[in-house]
């Protein structure tokens, strides 16, 4: 390919990532600190882009050299939000997944696959019981937090509102957005485990927090089973009605857990991201990486159960099988 035909598919690429509604002239005046008839002129091929813009335009839209110059080898370039700012607090990574969320919708058709080992992160905001006994985890367990080294969790204490506040605008962000939901009967193992290792270190300051916080959990596991029946996002307890709701498609798998996968398909450009260190994760608009993310969720979904809108039988049999595993925290 020539080097005028490569310039040309830079641009091509490029603009098929933003949204439609955003001006790819506009975009590059604003980035390149030049006028409307130089990007013109560069979008065209007709005058030959410097290195130094090259560099800017990919580390600004995190394009990938190997795929522009249609290099065939395995490389994926993938973004990991949040790395090169050292360690963020777990509200700069809130806010970070606050402006993914909106950045999301943006476009105008957003379609969101997850592929749950684990239960979606901002479902653990829908109360506040749950979401502050989620942020004291995260916070103390995973990042080690030296102010939480010694202290143990009790919901007076560390009721996190910012943090919840932010969950619950992650919420509506992620109401707007149409959703296919992959499930498995481990999907909820890792916060059981979390609250029977704290119950049993006696990291929980009383009973009645430990109490509380599983109460929450059935309500969460209530709110989503709600959503399953109607077949469609249903708004925060509290919140009202507001913007309209995306739809859900709830599916169960019980041969493979998998891992933490979201897949999302934004006016037919796509874009997978993968966990890394526990709940971080790296994104890629890859074609290639998210054509092969999207057959494996396909054939997954080939071999599961739809339980939203349809098969009350199996749907009701799986959110009576988690609240029993909720339920036994108690009994500890």
């Amino acid at each position: 390919m020539e080097t005028k035909q490569l310039q040309q598919e830079l641009f091509n690429q490029l603009k098929r990532t933003l949204p439609v509604h955003i001006s790819l002239v506009d975009e590059l005046c604003s980035l390149l600190d030049m006028s409307a008839d130089s990007a013109y002129r560069r979008i065209r091929g007709e005058k030959p882009i410097m290195l130094s813009e090259l560099k800017r335009i990919c580390e600004h839209y995190h394009l990938s050299l190997d795929q522009l110059l249609q290099l065939k080898n395995d490389s994926v370039l993938f973004r990991a939000p949040g790395i090169t700012n050292g360690s963020l607090s777990f509200r700069s990574y809130m806010e970070e997944m606050l402006a993914q969320f909106r950045y999301f919708n943006s476009f105008d058709q957003g379609d969101i696959y997850y592929l749950c080992k684990d239960a979606p992160f901002w479902y653990f905001y829908l109360f506040p019981e749950m979401a502050s006994f989620k942020t004291f985890f995260w916070c103390k367990t995973i990042n080690n937090e030296p102010a939480l080294a010694d202290k143990l969790f009790s919901l007076r204490e560390f009721p996190f509102e910012e943090c919840f506040l932010l969950g619950q605008q992650i919420l509506a962000e992620h109401g707007r957005l149409n959703t296919v939901e992959l499930w498995n009967l481990e999907s909820i193992n890792s916060t059981i485990n979390q609250m029977a290792y704290y119950r049993d270190a006696g990291i929980f300051k009383s009973k009645d927090d430990l109490f509380a916080v599983a109460d929450s959990f059935i309500r969460m596991l209530d709110h989503l089973q709600a959503q399953a029946v109607q077949g469609k996002k249903l708004a925060q307890p509290g919140a009202g009605t507001g913007r309209p709701m995306g739809a859900i498609q709830f599916y169960i798998n019980e041969l493979i857990l998998g891992n933490n996968t979201i897949l999302l398909n934004l006016d037919g450009k796509m874009t997978s991201m993968i966990t890394y260190s526990v709940f971080n994760y790296l994104m890629t608009q890859d074609e290639r990486f998210s054509a092969k993310a999207f057959e494996t969720f396909n054939t997954l979904l080939s071999r599961s159960t739809l339980v939203s809108r349809v098969g009350e039988k199996d749907r009701n049999r799986f959110f009576n099988t988690l609240r029993d595993k909720v339920n036994k925290l108690r009994e500890g």
